[in-house]
């Protein structure tokens, strides 16, 4: 079955290494495409740099609301000069967290909004990280969409169903990672099973939140997609392959792609 991976740190040490083995496990496994993350200049030039040598591989680039407080004026003119990079598909990964909060949450609000505008003039989506801060990056979204809409994706969703509605009513997709899979997630769960067949996306966010029952496994893998989508299959009465060619056609359609 057709799988995408929407949201993979391929650039990571953790993957780096043996990265020749994760995309030959990817392709086994039936995946047709894969993102490759940036959170950095450093990280994102690698990733087009890996975009330009896989066809089955695109790039989004941005810096992690993480690392914004270190981050420069020249280090954001180098994201936007990779971002008209052909096989560049998205912007970010950016966003808030207040959970490490290792950048003041003021600080993170500037480098996303600036985000947000490279998405507008880009006609690039968005890809949003999100963690315990749910009110904040509605407030963002909402104070930033033009004519009632955001093109983007809320990445590794681990949020409410009121949040959920409110990315939905503003055009956003919602991507689930192997959160969704683990045995006391059903809230999630709950979730992910309201989200219209045509905003629903998948992803690994490798190396990080290897899927249940490959919660062991470590580094996460791409190919190890396959178990989030069996999960929202079952969550949502369709079939693997039903869920596979659906979450596949919805990759390309938010990351404008043709294959």
């Amino acid at each position: 079955m057709p799988l995408f991976d929407t949201h993979a740190h391929l650039t990571s040490d953790q993957l780096s290494d043996n990265l020749d083995q994760v995309l030959s496990n990817a392709r086994q496994t039936g995946l047709v495409g894969m993102t490759a993350i940036g959170t950095g200049p450093d990280s994102s030039h690698a990733c087009v740099q890996l975009a330009d040598r896989h066809d089955d591989v695109w790039a989004s680039v941005g810096i992690h609301p993480n690392d914004c407080k270190d981050s420069t004026e020249s280090d954001w003119q180098r994201i936007v000069a990779l971002a008209s990079a052909e096989r560049v598909v998205a912007i970010g990964e950016t966003g808030l967290d207040r959970y490490w909060d290792d950048s003041p949450i003021e600080v993170q609000r500037e480098w996303l909004a600036q985000h947000i505008e490279l998405s507008f003039e880009t006609k690039k989506p968005l890809v949003i990280h999100m963690r315990d801060c749910e009110s904040d990056i509605l407030e963002m979204l909402h104070q930033h969409q033009r004519d009632g809409q955001i093109i983007g994706i809320m990445h590794s969703f681990a949020g409410c169903q009121e949040t959920a509605d409110q990315c939905l009513s503003l055009g956003m997709y919602i991507s689930f990672a192997g959160m969704v899979t683990f045995k006391k997630s059903d809230d999630l769960r709950a979730v992910a099973a309201t989200i219209p067949a045509d905003r629903l996306l998948i992803e690994t966010d490798s190396p990080y939140l290897s899927p249940h029952p490959k919660r062991s496994q470590r580094p996460n893998e791409p190919a190890l997609v396959e178990y989030t989508a069996r999960c929202l299959a079952e969550t949502r009465g369709v079939t693997f392959a039903e869920l596979s060619q659906q979450t596949t056609e919805n990759a390309q359609r938010v990351f404008g792609l043709s294959f």
